[in-house]
């Protein structure tokens, strides 16, 4: 296995209401987020679930808490 596959292979993705969780906020906010561009979403296959790396939620969550 290559770095680049091992590395993505421990990548993981958040539901909406983890990620949620983490900024404390309502699922609805982070949809909101999502449509203005706050935060980038990986589409599911079917196109109509989102999912979220946890490697840019933690990038957005260091940036807000030097903010």
């Amino acid at each position: 296995m290559t770095i680049l596959a091992e590395g993505l292979a421990q990548e993981q993705l958040l539901l909406p209401s983890e990620v949620a969780d983490v900024f404390r906020v309502h699922p609805e906010t982070i949809r909101r987020w999502v449509r203005s561009g706050r935060l980038k979403a990986v589409p599911t296959p079917g196109g109509r679930l989102r999912r979220f790396r946890s490697t840019h939620i933690a990038e957005l969550l260091a940036a807000e808490a030097v903010a």
